[in-house]
């Protein structure tokens, strides 16, 4: 993806995301000289890979394949696998009409995806084989606002803003949005978007970045170059 690109996504991510009541946190606006400068003092936002995200899977096809995230939040493997402390992270995400985020699952980590707002999110479910592999004949049983609801291999959930799906490790699952741009919540335990996406595709998790103009703000996936 070329960096002007990334740029326009994060100003109209802003704004959709403002439209729905929601404001990013002050580390949101840091410039890359202001992250520097902050470094020191920032620690647990950069080790947590918390800021902003946007992918085309290294496909070159966001408009088709792609999704906008930001996390907000992030714990420490650590504190969940002693069972104390801050085991949680919260992230806010875009998906846009007919933009698929591709099948996948994870090993670690459980989620709730909310419809924050805007069109109809659709919610793609595949069960696994006993191994954890994506299973084209196996579906399960996830929540949906608390209440349970099996699924079939390939069935589809329409959550309408304000409602949820709760994902455990093994759901397999893809979304986009169905009739229009969809504002996501996402709420999980610790959150590890390097080892812990599974695609049943060999496609990648961040997107490889063409350096035609300086960021505005770097993405989680700029850390380790930059800082």
């Amino acid at each position: 993806m070329k960096r002007s690109r990334i740029n326009e996504i994060m100003a109209g991510a802003e704004d959709m995301v403002r439209q729905y009541g929601f404001v990013l946190p002050p580390f949101a606006n840091w410039s890359p000289g202001e992250f520097k400068a902050n470094k020191p003092i920032a620690s647990r936002v950069i080790e947590g890979r918390c800021g902003w995200d946007i992918t085309d899977y290294g496909q070159g096809r966001f408009d088709q394949m792609g999704l906008f995230l930001f996390t907000l939040r992030n714990g420490l493997l650590s504190d969940l696998q002693r069972g104390g402390g801050m085991c949680y992270a919260e992230k806010l995400l875009i998906s846009r009409q007919d933009q698929l985020s591709p099948m996948h699952t994870h090993v670690i980590k459980a989620e709730d995806i909310i419809n924050r707002g805007g069109a109809t999110l659709i919610v793609e479910l595949y069960g696994s084989d006993d191994a954890g592999n994506w299973a084209a004949d196996r579906g399960g049983v996830v929540r949906c606002d608390g209440i349970e609801r099996a699924y079939k291999p390939g069935d589809k959930l329409r959550l309408a803003p304000g409602e949820s799906v709760t994902l455990m490790p093994g759901d397999w699952h893809a979304f986009w949005g169905e009739g229009g741009d969809v504002l996501i919540g996402e709420v999980s335990t610790v959150n590890d978007d390097v080892t812990d996406n599974v695609f049943r595709e060999p496609i990648g998790r961040f997107a490889d970045i063409e350096e035609d103009v300086a960021p505005t703000h770097l993405l989680v996936s700029d850390y380790d170059k930059w800082l």
